[in-house]
C-alpha cells in the first residue's frame, strides 16, 4: 500500500477548541479517518514552526489519500493541509530509468 506523509496546521478557532478540551485525542480522530478508507495511520506528531504537525500513514491509492485530505480541509479547522506520496527506493529507481525515455523540450529549446 502506498505510504503518505501529511503536514497540517490548525486554525486559531481549532486551537481554542483543543485548549478548552485538552483530553480530546486527535490521534484517534486521524486514525479513524484513515481507517475509514481502508488505510493505516502509523503516527501523528506535533511540531513547532510553519506547521503544527505531521502524520504518516498508508492508504490504498492516491484517490483515497486525496479524499481524506479533502474531507479534513472541508472541516474548516485547518490553515495548512498537505498530503505527499512517499516513494520507496525501488520506485525511485524505476522512475529514474523511465525518466530516460521521457520526451521533453525545455522552455526556449528548439
Amino acid at each position: 500500500m502506498p505510504l503518505y506523509l501529511g503536514r497540517f496546521g490548525y486554525t486559531a478557532d481549532a486551537w481554542a477548541k483543543l485548549i478548552a478540551d485538552p483530553e480530546e485525542d486527535r490521534t484517534q480522530a486521524a486514525t479513524e479517518a484513515v481507517k475509514s478508507l481502508g488505510g493505516t495511520l502509523h503516527g501523528l506528531w506535533w511540531t513547532f514552526g510553519d506547521c503544527d504537525g505531521y502524520w504518516l500513514g498508508e492508504l490504498p491509492d492516491n484517490v483515497s489519500a486525496a479524499a481524506v485530505t479533502i474531507a479534513v480541509a472541508g472541516s474548516g479547522t485547518m490553515r495548512l493541509n498537505e498530503t505527499h506520496v512517499l516513494l520507496t527506493a525501488e520506485e525511485l529507481g524505476e522512475a529514474l530509468k523511465k525518466a530516460e525515455t521521457v520526451r521533453f523540450r525545455p522552455p526556449g529549446a528548439t
